[in-house]
């Protein structure tokens, strides 16, 4: 019987996560980077987030880690503090069996416990039957915009989508003292 178990990530599975997000920027067009970042680069990208609190989270299959969630500021301006955005990859063997689904109702639970008011998905080549504009819209993400042509990669130009989901009130509540992007704005940590 398999066990699948949705976990924080860490040190250990940079490895895994490296190579999944290679295949992604090698064959795929939901990364507009053109090249794989190194294990390296991959690490100091973990160890930023971690070190803001965000939420960083694998899939794992029987010990083998089949993909990987985690939010991260939208922009470095702090009246954006509480807005996140996400990121989900899935290994190639892993696609199309609801991995990317868990991972992110995963994730967004991590993101309302920590008082996010809101996550947007910045999907590249956004079409309409993207996998990921899909995932994002059976989560209750709703488009909020498109950039036309905005990439080029693999020979021809990409559109980019933004979508959005609302927590915790989103724009219909203060912000909340206790939460994780008050706490650090206002110096107080984690």
């Amino acid at each position: 019987m398999s066990t699948i178990v949705i976990r924080p990530a860490i040190a250990a599975d940079l490895d895994r996560i490296t190579e999944i997000y290679a295949d992604a920027v090698t064959h795929g067009t939901a990364s507009y980077e053109l090249e794989p970042p190194s294990r390296a680069e991959m690490g100091n990208r973990f160890d930023n987030l971690a070190a803001g609190g965000f939420p960083y989270l694998v899939v794992e299959k029987d010990g083998i880690v089949l993909g990987y969630a985690y939010a991260g500021p939208f922009r470095p301006r702090p009246a954006y503090r509480f807005v996140i955005e996400d990121s989900v990859y899935v290994a190639p063997e892993a696609k199309g069996q609801g991995v990317g689904l868990l991972l992110m109702r995963a994730l967004i639970e991590a993101a309302r416990a920590a008082g996010f008011r809101q996550i947007i998905a910045v999907i590249g080549d956004g079409h309409a039957d993207s996998a990921s504009v899909r995932l994002h819209e059976k989560l209750g993400f709703r488009h909020s915009g498109r950039l036309e042509g905005s990439g080029y990669k693999h020979g021809r130009w990409l559109d980019t989508v933004f979508m959005q989901l609302s927590l915790n009130g989103g724009a219909e509540l203060p912000p909340d003292p206790d939460s994780l992007p008050e706490r650090r704005f206002r110096g107080m940590g984690n």
